[in-house]
């Protein structure tokens, strides 16, 4: 119930999301993407030397995006092309007609939100859904 539900968050002390872990096929066009489109920056002190894999740990706020370098079991085709109806990561942004602006010039595809408040849904080089809503600070 709803009620164990909340005892069980209030006992083990859930404070936020840490990361998000995100595949993707080729490291460098991901961080063309996530850096110099979304201008999000590498947290250095992560361990992506330290694991079998490639990587890179991005700073979103206090949180963070893991991009991993790994073979994707999902297919590619045939998601939906609104990405509010995939599995996505949503990210709190200031202004959402400056990011339509820079997707637009970078021919980056989206979707807007279909219930008209400030949200855009664009998928990065890896077809991972991402949302982008306006919220004040």
């Amino acid at each position: 119930s709803y009620l164990f539900y909340l005892n069980i968050c209030a006992g083990i002390g859930v404070l936020s999301i840490h990361h998000v872990g995100l595949l993707c096929e080729n490291l460098e066009q991901s961080l063309e993407f996530y850096q110099n489109l979304l201008g999000l920056k590498i947290n250095e002190a992560r361990p992506h030397d330290k694991l079998p894999y490639r990587g890179a740990w991005l700073w979103v706020g206090s949180e963070m995006i893991h991009l991993m370098e790994l073979p994707n079991p999902d297919p590619l085709t045939g998601r939906p092309e609104h990405g509010g109806r995939d599995r996505h990561a949503c990210i709190a942004i200031r202004d959402v007609s400056k990011l339509k602006a820079i997707f637009d010039e970078a021919g980056v595809p989206y979707t807007l939100s279909r219930s008209g408040r400030p949200a855009i849904f664009a998928r990065d080089p890896d077809g991972n859904a991402l949302e982008f809503t306006q919220v004040d600070s």
